[in-house]
């Protein structure tokens, strides 16, 4: 049996200078937990794949392509790939 929590994992380094830490890498998929504090953002990109976001707690603002909606804890939010995509959180964590 294989398990891991995100707070024994190390920050991994990334472009968007956020607290990020990969709690799965298997050449199929990956799992990354992400904190934003209060006016952080990751920044906007694209990915060759699709994503799936899933809200622990908070309420970030998910930006795909033209669309911005703001999730609360315990939602899943797909985003296609070859989309500019990206999570900010305005308010508080």
């Amino acid at each position: 049996m294989i398990s891991r929590n995100y707070k024994t994992e190390l920050p991994k380094e990334n472009p968007h200078k956020v607290d990020v830490r990969q709690v799965y890498d298997d050449p199929s998929a990956q799992i990354m937990h992400i904190t934003l504090q209060q006016g952080e953002k990751l920044k906007p990109h694209k990915t060759p794949v699709d994503v799936v976001f899933y809200i622990l707690e908070g309420m970030p603002s998910v930006h795909i392509g033209n669309e911005v909606m703001t999730f609360g804890p315990d939602t899943l939010i797909e985003s296609p790939a070859q989309i500019v995509h990206f999570l900010s959180n305005e308010g508080k964590v």
